[in-house]
């Protein structure tokens, strides 16, 4: 089996490709661009591991915010 990957430019090539693939009844996957920016989704990917890391503060009260502004 071979695979095709084909950039549509716009959204009216992208429809006629897809009409074309369930005509022809050919399985096909499409993938949505993300409207972020990579850089943006690394830093939050970078949040989500030392937040499992441990590697965070957690602030409950106004009190605390205080302390840790060192007010």
């Amino acid at each position: 089996m071979n695979t095709l990957i084909l950039h549509p430019e716009n959204k009216e090539q992208m429809n006629v490709f897809t009409a074309l693939a369930k005509a022809l009844k050919v399985k096909f996957e499409t993938e949505k661009e993300s409207p972020y920016k990579p850089e943006f989704v690394e830093k939050i990917r970078q949040s989500d591991q030392q937040i499992k890391e441990g590697k965070f503060v957690s602030v409950r009260s106004k009190e605390e915010i205080n302390k840790l502004l060192g007010l």
